[in-house]
């Protein structure tokens, strides 16, 4: 074989590897999840249509992969709808209030990602809708307000449908 055409060879191959190298970054890089919204006072909820600012306690949002954004004025709310079989959606990012950081009687901000929170089930104070899972970017914060109001510390994989119970949610509410 001529010299020009091992040449010309070689380059073919290493221009065929950087295609190869470059697609394949590309297609294992992962977008960024959004960003989570700041609520404002019109913010309602995506399942009863609540004003999150009226109520205590924390608040969720779900980020789903086709860009729409659901809020949710209870983290039950949350896992009732991460928890049931027949609303598996996409999903792009979930996050709750750190509770640990957040005001419990008017939470705003401190938004941390819901997956990796721990939450306290079953405590005396309670959410929008009543019983809540309090959530907390620290463990120690989970533990010590678990000692305090009491409860149940549980990783977001722990939290189970049977938990997410949204029977009675009214019955909490002073304000319906």
């Amino acid at each position: 074989m001529p010299l020009s055409c091992l040449s010309c060879l070689r380059i073919k191959l290493t221009t065929l590897l950087l295609c190869f190298v470059v697609l394949s970054a590309a297609c294992s890089r992962k977008e960024a999840p959004p960003v989570p919204q700041e609520t404002t006072a019109g913010t309602t909820c995506t399942l009863d249509g609540m004003l999150l600012h009226d109520y205590p306690g924390p608040k969720a949002q779900i980020h789903y992969d086709d860009g729409a954004t659901e809020f949710f004025c209870d983290t039950v709310e949350m896992f009732s709808i991460l928890l049931r079989p027949e609303s598996q959606r996409r999903i792009r990012a979930v996050y709750a209030q750190d509770m640990g950081q957040a005001d419990w009687k008017q939470p705003r901000g401190h938004w941390i990602d819901a997956r990796t929170a721990w939450y306290v089930h079953g405590s005396q104070i309670k959410g929008s809708m009543g019983p809540t899972f309090a959530a907390f970017a620290r463990q120690q914060d989970a533990e010590d307000f678990a000692r305090k109001h009491d409860g149940k510390v549980l990783r977001f994989d722990q939290v189970t449908i049977e938990m997410a119970d949204l029977r009675g949610g009214a019955a909490h509410d002073e304000r319906m």
